[in-house]
């Protein structure tokens, strides 16, 4: 029912920013909840931000908050995810995630929460 595009990764320095891009298709983007997960070599998954269907609420891993800024244009049919103050601990392949069945803000952290995913966009931060 939704494709998913990540855009925006690339090899930044520590302390630069970057902004991730995810676009999906479909008329009935507005009903999905978006997240954003992010994977480094060698390690599992991680939940990484999350916005609600209309915007009006987010949630962020501790390692991201202040830091990390989700964000969805729906009439663009767009979610962002205005990364700041990078670190290396961030280097990762960043996910985008659609959920359809679940809204709740507080339990959109977990993989099984979302039914699809993009292809991912490398994030490269050099010391």
């Amino acid at each position: 029912q939704v494709q998913l595009v990540e855009s925006g990764g690339g090899l930044v320095q520590a302390g630069e920013f970057l902004r991730l891009s995810c676009a999906a298709s479909g008329r009935t983007f507005s009903s999905y909840a978006m997240g954003w997960f992010r994977q480094a070599p060698g390690k599992e998954r991680e939940f990484v931000a999350a916005i609600s269907r209309r915007g009006s609420s987010t949630n962020y891993a501790s390692s991201v908050k202040g830091r990390f800024t989700i964000a969805r244009d729906n009439a663009e049919n767009t979610v962002y995810l205005q990364m700041n103050s990078l670190k290396p601990e961030d280097t990762a392949v960043y996910y985008c995630a659609a959920g359809l069945t679940v809204n709740i803000i507080t339990v959109l952290t977990t993989i099984g929460r979302y039914d699809y995913w993009g292809q991912g966009t490398q994030v490269t931060v050099s010391s």
